[in-house]
């Protein structure tokens, strides 16, 4: 009889070693890093970095026209007025403006809250510039604006992109208005509706005569 429950005791006790043998041991998940929290300061500096970069490279393009102006000897002998002018309907709206004068941008703007289309007329250039042609590069876009049954036009983005050649005559004023519009009919589709056009105007420079007063 005690034979028999030993031999019983034993066989229980393989069973159980062999059960607990066979049971996979789960692996510990590796301990987390604050790596999202630095991923995010990465960028934000990264994002930081670039914008000091748009700024210097216009400010390059800025003092390189300049540069070029003393250098001809002409300070003074031309002057060039860019204006832009936003005549969209309400469907649009301006969300980035970005201009470039000879291929160095000298005007640079982005608003998604859609003030920037608020504005119906705002200044773009104005200063000394080499006699000569010039070539004016434009870059509009706009953010689709609608309610009810127009709602669905916010989830739609407009790019226009134009060029335009004007010439600035020695001791003359170039006045060049760009104007945003919409172009077509009710039947035109909605993505080809924008468009620009360009209104120039020349007249001679205002110089002060010897009493102060400008003369024309």
């Amino acid at each position: 009889m005690r034979r028999t429950v030993a031999l019983s005791f034993v066989a229980v006790c393989i069973w159980a070693g062999a059960a607990v043998a066979a049971t996979p041991v789960q692996a510990q998940p590796p301990s987390e890093t604050p790596t999202g929290t630095y991923a995010v300061r990465l960028r934000d500096l990264e994002q930081r970095i670039n914008e000091l970069k748009e700024q210097i490279f216009r400010s390059k393009a800025r003092l390189s026209l300049l540069a070029e102006t003393v250098l001809e000897g002409v300070v003074g002998g031309g002057q060039a007025v860019i204006i832009h002018e936003n005549r969209m309907s309400q469907s649009y709206k301006l969300v980035r403006v970005v201009y470039a004068l000879d291929g160095a941008p000298i005007f640079t703007e982005a608003d998604e809250e859609g003030s920037l289309g608020e504005q119906k007329e705002f200044e773009i250039y104005n200063g000394s510039i080499v006699p000569g042609e010039h070539t004016l590069t434009v870059n509009l876009e706009y953010r689709g604006h609608g309610y009810g049954v127009f709602a669905y036009l916010k989830g739609y983005r407009f790019k226009v992109r134009s060029t335009y050649t004007f010439a600035v005559p020695e001791g003359r004023v170039s006045t060049v208005h760009v104007v945003g519009y919409e172009k077509g009919g009710p039947t035109t589709p909605l993505e080809e509706r924008p468009a620009v056009r360009y209104i120039e105007r020349v007249e001679r420079q205002t110089r002060p005569d010897a009493s102060g007063e400008g003369s024309q």
